[in-house]
């Protein structure tokens, strides 16, 4: 099983590496599947507006919803995100070389989102690289069994490590 996952430490910098990495593995003629977040700012609020591309080449699918301004629960529209893991899970079907997910987010600490998703490409002997943050990070280790890895949040490091065969064979210290 070869699981791992990156934390970037400013708002919006662990979508910016993941989207980096996806196409640097593209570049590579490795088949990505999954998705990459990216985040569009709102000029009427402080928030943004938050979309996912789902790899390798689309759809691009707005997962937030406008609550207004002063609303203070979740953005996450589950429905559109649902949507989006059900198309990455098409293109994981037609073959895959990595899965990547934006965010391990609390959809998944609560079992929903991607979690069933990540699974199967564990099954499937395919490498996952999971986003989270320290809110859920706990709950993303838990799900692997202690068999995921942490891994710096540079772009190289990333795509080494998707690359190498056997993970210990380069350095992924933090």
């Amino acid at each position: 099983m070869k699981i791992a996952y990156t934390m970037a430490l400013g708002r919006g910098d662990t979508d910016l590496l993941l989207a980096e990495v996806a196409d640097r593995l593209k570049a590579q003629a490795l088949r990505t599947c999954g998705t990459v977040q990216i985040n569009t700012d709102r000029a009427d609020s402080h928030r943004c507006e938050m979309d996912v591309r789902v790899l390798p080449d689309g759809p691009v699918i707005r997962i937030s919803q406008s609550l207004g301004k002063e609303a203070r629960g979740c953005r996450l529209n589950p429905n559109a995100l649902e949507t989006a893991v059900v198309l990455a899970q098409s293109a994981l079907l037609q073959g895959a070389d990595v899965l990547i997910i934006n965010k391990f987010g609390k959809h998944e600490a609560e079992g929903r989102g991607f979690r069933d998703l990540i699974a199967e490409a564990l099954a499937l002997d395919i490498p996952v690289l999971v986003g989270t943050n320290e809110m859920n990070k706990q709950a993303f280790i838990d799900f692997a069994g202690g068999e995921a890895i942490v891994l710096p949040p540079l772009v190289d490091s990333l795509v080494a490590w998707v690359c190498t065969p056997d993970a210990t064979d380069i350095d992924v210290a933090v």
